[in-house]
This record gives C-alpha cells, sequence and structure tokens, in this order.
C-alpha cells in the first residue's frame, strides 16, 4: 500500500472517495476555502497560496499564446502580490496547484519538490480493471518533443518514473485509482497506466482510441491531495480537492453500469 495512504489512514485523515475534506493540523493559520470568480483558493496565508485549477487552463502562460493560465489569474487577484510557480499539473488535469508569494519561499518548496517530499495524490478512472489492487509502477521515459516516450533504464537521456496506486472502486469497464507520485514526470500517470494497456479514460495524447469518449471531454485525471513542510513555520499543511462535477459524472456513469 502506497505510504501516503498509508500515514493519512492511520491517522484518521485518509478522505473519503468524492468528500472534500481540509485539514492543517492545528499548525498553520492560513485562510481555507475563499472562492472567487476567478480561481477558488484553497490556501492563503503571507506565504503561499493553494488554488483548484479547472482543467483546461494552463498552470503557466503557454510561449506563442495569449490565452490565459492560472498564474495570470492569480495575479490579478492578488493584485499587489506577486505569485511564483511551485509546481505545474497538465492544461487538462483539474485540481491542487501551488504557488508561493516570495522568490524565498517559492525556493524553499521548490528543493522540497525536487526532492520528491511533497505527497501528491490524484484520482484517475482508467480503462479496465486492474488485476493487482494495491501496487508500484516502474518504467523510464525519455522526452521527445511534447510527448514522453517509453525507454528503458539504459539510455542515458530517459528518466526514471515511479508511481503507487490503489484501486478505489470498480467500475463498468473501468476503475477508478488513488495515484500517489513518487516521482514527477511531466505526463507521467497517463504515460504510465497506457504502458500497461489501461489508459486514463478521455487521454486522446497517449491513447488516440479515446477521442470517442463522450462522457467527459478531457482526460480524467485530478490532482486531488497535496502535501508539504510550510516554507516558513515548517509545519505539514495538507490539502484536499473534491473532483470537479464532469469527473464525479464519468464516475456516477461508470457506477450505474455496473452490476
Amino acid at each position: 500500500m502506497p505510504q501516503g495512504y498509508r500515514i493519512m489512514e492511520r491517522e484518521g485523515q485518509h478522505p473519503p472517495t468524492m468528500k472534500r475534506m481540509t485539514r492543517d493540523g492545528g499548525h498553520q493559520p492560513g485562510r481555507r476555502g475563499r472562492s472567487s470568480r476567478a480561481l477558488e483558493v484553497l490556501f492563503d496565508d503571507e506565504a503561499i497560496v493553494a488554488v483548484n485549477k479547472p482543467a483546461g487552463l494552463a498552470s503557466v502562460p503557454v510561449k506563442g499564446s495569449d490565452a490565459p493560465s492560472a498564474l495570470y489569474m492569480l495575479t490579478a487577484q492578488l493584485k499587489r502580490q506577486r505569485a511564483f510557480v511551485v509546481h505545474r499539473i497538465d492544461r487538462y488535469t483539474s485540481g491542487i496547484l501551488l504557488f508561493a508569494k516570495t522568490e524565498g519561499d517559492r525556493d524553499t518548496l521548490v528543493r522540497q519538490f525536487l526532492a520528491h517530499k511533497p505527497v501528491r495524490q490524484y484520482l484517475a478512472v482508467i480503462r479496465g480493471s486492474l488485476a493487482v489492487k494495491e501496487g508500484t509502477l516502474v518504467q523510464y521515459f525519455r522526452k521527445e518533443g511534447m510527448h514522453q516516450r517509453l525507454s528503458d533504464e539504459r539510455d542515458s537521456n530517459a528518466a526514471r518514473a515511479e508511481l503507487r496506486y490503489s484501486v478505489e472502486r470498480s467500475l463498468k469497464g473501468a476503475s477508478l485509482v488513488r495515484v500517489t507520485l513518487v516521482t514527477g514526470l511531466q505526463n507521467q500517470i497517463r504515460v504510465q497506466f497506457s504502458a500497461i494497456g489501461h489508459p486514463v479514460i478521455g487521454d486522446r495524447k497517449y491513447h488516440p482510441a479515446e477521442a470517442s469518449e463522450r462522457r467527459i471531454a478531457r482526460v480524467a485525471l485530478h490532482a486531488s491531495h497535496l502535501e508539504f513542510q510550510h516554507p516558513r513555520t515548517r509545519a505539514s499543511i495538507s490539502i484536499d480537492s473534491e473532483p470537479p462535477s464532469d469527473f464525479q459524472s464519468l464516475v456516477q456513469s461508470l457506477s450505474r453500469g455496473r452490476r
């Protein structure tokens, strides 16, 4: 069972599937749950701000495009306060995105991410039923253009990709899985599950057959949980985000069709 999953279960903090829970462990007085017309703010204090990024919105500005990004929209919301990118999630993935308010706080948090210390969990709806309900996937990727290609450990240009998963719910021809990233490569979850024959539903990039999917118009992937150390107080901060309506509708549709 994934380490982050065990810890939360032991402490009674594992959020039930499709529910939203938010906690700060009694250490951090940050404001939570604030909403706006632009981005929902999940956590906000003098050093950091976490937002709930909707699917279809890029994390940062895309070169050569004037489309809005989460960074641009958050900067506009903060007005006189700057925002610094800590990590990114895919454009068509929804969920938790973390920013810092100073360069020093950003650098401290980035070091945590580079060392793979934060607990990063996603909910994904994948095709088929996994024979092993809890497990670890390890593969090697080589980036070619905008795609990650499978390689092997002998490839000097390949990077190691590792994740842990547990099946949350069996669905009709699909599975709802909770994924804990051990490494954090671009498109990692999508590539790794596609490689074992269980693509993420709606992932046209790595599984073109998903273009025929009509129940959801994007990748069925949601960044649901983030746990990290506050850059100033060193307190453990844990943030959770409920999947959006399109994700929940997909799960409900696949649940109704299952005996």
